[in-house]
């Protein structure tokens, strides 16, 4: 066994050669070690791309998750990853986050946090930095678009209210939601959140463009301050 897996992926069996299986089987068919052996195209001198790929997923307990966290110099530290591999990995990852993102969009309607936590999550509940978002509506709650504000904290001067109103009225937005994430996995609001929640209510009832709700996101849940009355 531990010859046959030595041996290079061209002298693999036709049906274990991830791109040929990804050919004939269909892309269904490939696990996520494999789809990454697919992109990195090579492994190293003691393992092929898929044997490479495998223990890569396997140091993020096999979570795509997890996978969307580590950075360049992360994956660098897998022998036979480099500059070149390690951007094909996050690339693909962005592309996965971005894919989700626009679906958004195909969202007849918010009716409430449950809406906003299960599109946003996917895109920010396992990054390792905060992002600060913000979801501009329509008079039917109907998304009119998504708009990524910072990323890297959350603080007042890093969210500048006047860009996001300017922004909401420049859309004809009628109302907003914002949300961002805890790298950390605490869901609880933080000084800083109920600072910036107050100052974006504030500043929208002044202009006529409610605040629905404010989420704080994780990849294991939310909290919502609409429904925890909050606002």
């Amino acid at each position: 066994m531990v010859e046959y897996q030595r041996k290079p992926i061209r002298d693999w069996a036709m049906e274990d050669r991830p791109r040929e299986k990804l050919m004939y089987r269909g892309i269904g068919a490939l696990t996520d070690a494999e789809l990454i052996a697919v992109l990195i195209g090579s492994g190293n001198s003691r393992e092929t791309a898929v044997e490479l790929s495998r223990r890569i997923m396997e140091n993020v307990k096999n979570n795509l998750h997890e996978l969307g966290k580590l950075n360049i110099e992360n994956l660098k530290s897998f022998k036979g990853i480099g500059d070149a591999k390690a951007i094909s990995i996050l690339a693909a990852m962005e592309l996965g986050r971005r894919r989700n993102q626009s679906s958004v969009l195909e969202l007849h309607k918010i009716s409430g946090s449950s809406d906003v936590a299960g599109f946003l999550r996917p895109l920010i509940g396992d990054l390792s930095h905060e992002e600060f978002w913000a979801i501009f509506l329509n008079r039917q709650n109907k998304v009119i678009d998504t708009k990524r504000l910072s990323q890297g904290g959350i603080t007042g001067t890093v969210i500048d209210v006047r860009l996001v109103l300017q922004m909401a009225l420049e859309k004809r937005a009628t109302s907003l939601i914002f949300a961002h994430n805890h790298p950390s996995g605490n869901l609880e609001a933080s000084e800083a959140d109920r600072k910036i929640t107050k100052q974006l209510k504030e500043a929208g009832m002044i202009m006529d463009i409610p605040l629905l709700d404010h989420l704080i996101i994780t990849q294991g849940g939310y909290f919502s301050f609409a429904d925890e009355g909050l606002l």
